[in-house]
């Protein structure tokens, strides 16, 4: 091979070589701005079985204060039937 041939395959190379680099560069920030695009946001049954959950949950805890810490104290105690 010739010099200038030579020195054409070497930047033949060369800039495939580059344009396979930004090609993956370009893909990065693809990925990057996707996964920051992808926000979740809950419709309307989603947050309606949330709320009811954290109802339930909150009521749950209501009612064991409710029924369970008296019954625990009064069993220490006299009976208030008499």
């Amino acid at each position: 091979m010739n010099d200038w041939q030579n020195r054409y395959l070497v930047e033949y190379l060369h800039k495939e070589h580059q344009q396979r680099i930004v090609e993956e560069i370009r893909q990065i920030r693809l990925e990057k701005q996707i996964m920051k695009s992808r926000i979740y946001r809950p419709g309307f049954f989603a947050r309606s079985m949330f709320n009811f959950a954290n109802w339930m949950i909150s009521t749950g805890k209501e009612l064991r204060q409710h029924y369970e810490i008296p019954a625990v104290k009064c069993s220490n105690t006299e009976s208030f039937a008499r």
